[in-house]
């Protein structure tokens, strides 16, 4: 099967390869830049993990059901919505850091907000984490947060967040692992 595979800087062609023998239906091609891939047929991520991985083995049921079957919290029942400690949200599959305590606000609506991904530099999304896939799942048009890395669902984003960003990410708390900062000479 021949695929093209498109990132924002590259494109590379004639890998051909049989999708079923490799890591998992969402392996994609990595660019040599090593940005994240697009497939022609759909987005993909740069899953490091096997199809193999029990991931009811090594998460809660509740942080199964969230991540690995796109479920969602109830709103107002998630454990980082009034959290305020400085420091790194991880994503709790794989440990990749996700979103700066520095991002995140009030939204007021019931989910952990932020304004955006760690590594978003202007808009530019290459090398955050996180990859957006459109989500018509109940019937309206969403957009979808994944990890990169491992291909578990996050959460949504919006258009209509916060300036300067305008982005809105409604982020399910059960998928993330909180790192607190160290002090830093000068914090208080």
């Amino acid at each position: 099967q021949a695929v093209l595979y498109v990132c924002g800087k590259h494109v590379i062609t004639g890998k051909t390869f049989n999708i079923a023998t490799k890591r998992s239906p969402n392996f994609a091609y990595q660019c040599l830049c090593v940005c994240a891939c697009v497939c022609v047929t759909g987005l993909r991520s740069l899953t490091r993990y096997y199809a193999t991985t029990d991931w009811q083995k090594t998460l809660t049921s509740e942080q199964y059901v969230v991540t690995r079957k796109k479920g969602t919290e109830m709103p107002f029942s998630c454990l980082y919505l009034n959290h305020s400690e400085v420091g790194m949200y991880q994503y709790v599959c794989c440990d990749t850091p996700l979103f700066s305590s520095e991002a995140k606000y009030d939204s007021g609506m019931g989910w952990t907000g932020f304004k955006e991904a760690h590594g978003t530099w202007e808009c530019d999304e290459s090398h955050a984490s996180i990859i957006r896939r459109p989500d018509n799942t109940l019937g309206s048009a969403e957009t979808e947060v994944v990890c990169k890395h491992c291909d578990a669902h996050l959460g949504h984003v919006f258009e209509d967040g916060p300036d300067p960003t305008g982005q809105r990410f409604f982020i399910n708390s059960v998928s993330l692992n909180f790192r607190s900062r160290e002090p830093r000479p000068g914090d208080q």
